[in-house]
């Protein structure tokens, strides 16, 4: 490959809109390898490496980790010896996963929501405030993880 059609690591970086340290750590993560280096030692990328990391940068976006980037990537780099069903099937766990999450953030919310209610707000002294004295009582949440609030 002619080195006009390779980029710097900078530019790179300028041309997706981030910094040269998250190129460098997608880098040791195995992610995205230059593909050689200048005589002044500046890793180079080509057409397809910038491809390849907008591709990781697209899969960061809507909540994959970079182990399930990695899993994505491999998909992608043998697509013949895989299904579009595999990669459908590897989306629907990272749906459910998220779907879990919300699930738990919703019940954090409603702990919250009761705890900021109880609340009276005034300016009387933080020893009797409400939600402190629910955040120490141990019962906070049952067994079953379910919301609920301190009777102090």
């Amino acid at each position: 490959m002619q080195s006009s059609s390779l980029i710097k690591i900078g530019s790179l970086a300028k041309r997706s809109q981030i910094s040269v340290e998250t190129l460098r750590f997608y880098e040791s993560e195995g992610l995205l390898l230059p593909k050689e280096r200048s005589s002044s030692g500046y890793r180079l990328y080509n057409a397809s490496d910038e491809q390849k990391l907008h591709f990781i940068l697209h899969a960061k976006k809507i909540g994959f980790s970079l182990q399930e980037i990695k899993q994505l990537l491999s998909l992608r780099t043998h697509k013949d010896s895989h299904t579009c069903e595999d990669v459908k099937s590897y989306t629907g766990g990272k749906i459910q996963e998220i779907e879990s999450k919300i699930h738990d953030l919703q019940k954090m919310k409603l702990a919250l929501n009761n705890l900021y209610h109880a609340c009276c707000g005034g300016d009387e002294s933080a020893k009797n405030c409400t939600i402190l004295n629910s955040l120490d009582d141990p019962r906070l949440f049952s067994k079953t993880n379910q919301p609920t609030l301190s009777s102090k």
